[in-house]
């Protein structure tokens, strides 16, 4: 393809193919993304998945194009890198995702009809695994039993697994949730919220002990088994805990934004306020909420 089909935007995948292509080709293509390896950019898939989230919690269609656009990028990047050391192409990652969508779907492209939906998600997760088997036995020919094995001291014991599955690169709130109903499937459960409150309690209990003794590297523990057990609580009174967490983040933001703007109409900020007084306008920040 001639250079100056590059520079023309077009709607096309196999343009967009074709610069990164044209990035990573030695010599002639950029220092930056031919220095780059699956490893150094995973994180940036996942910056770009939350920047689509935040741009649909926003309500902005402008700026979801773009984000989805960047999302894109990074399966293409992926895939670039991926046939350059002959392991598989975009086109596979394509023929990947809709085998598994018609696979997936009998209701729809085969002769499983009229399914409720409560049959659909049982027939799902038993396609699911059945895939995971059928994944497991291809790694297992090819003399790959565990492709994870930098991270083999934090897998489940066993690929069988009730919790296998599980990605470790989830957001740690997003991942306890997952663990959580995988464990439940199989029963491991409290039936009542407020036995996940009580175990609450106690969580909060076995935390100031550590903090009385003084000691913050248990104290960190237990902190994470009581936001383990937040996120439980979440999960039985049908909330989702990461975004229960970002709506306190917008409201800790709105409120605090009201504390300064407050103090800068009596041109101060909030380093020379007090504490009593940014509390006093914070529960005035709570009131205006309320009402």
């Amino acid at each position: 393809m001639l250079l100056e089909s590059f520079m023309k935007p077009s709607r096309d995948i196999e343009t967009l193919l074709a610069i990164m292509a044209r990035l990573r080709t030695p010599v002639e293509g950029c220092p930056w993304d031919l220095e780059q390896d699956f490893a150094s950019i995973a994180p940036c898939a996942i910056e770009e998945a939350y920047e689509v989230v935040d741009a649909i919690e926003r309500n902005d269609f402008i700026d979801l194009r773009e984000e989805l656009g960047d999302l894109l990028l990074q399966v293409v990047f992926h895939a670039q890198m991926a046939q350059e050391k002959s392991l598989f192409d975009f086109g596979g990652v394509v023929q990947a995702i809709t085998t598994k969508l018609i696979r997936r779907h009998p209701h729809v492209f085969g002769d499983a009809r009229d399914l409720s939906p409560d049959e659909v998600a049982k027939a799902w997760t038993a396609i699911k695994q059945e895939e995971k088997a059928e994944r497991a036995a291809a790694r297992a020919a090819l003399g790959q039993e565990s492709l994870g094995s930098g991270n083999r001291a934090l897998a489940p014991s066993s690929s069988t697994s009730v919790l296998a599955g599980v990605p470790h690169a989830l957001p740690a709130l997003t991942r306890a949730l997952k663990l959580q109903q995988k464990a439940s499937k199989v029963g491991f459960d409290w039936n009542d919220a407020r036995l996940v409150l009580a175990k609450i309690r106690e969580e909060c209990d076995e935390l100031e002990r550590e903090l009385d003794a003084g000691d913050n590297k248990a104290a960190a523990g237990e902190i994470g088994d009581l936001i383990f057990a937040m996120v439980n609580l979440a999960r039985h009174c049908d909330a989702d805990a990461e975004e229960a967490l970002r709506g306190t983040n917008a409201k800790f933001e709105r409120r605090f934004g009201f504390i300064e703007s407050e103090l800068d109409a009596q041109g101060r900020t909030p380093a020379l306020a007090s504490l009593e007084e940014m509390d006093a306008l914070w529960d005035e920040a709570k009131r205006r909420d309320r009402e």
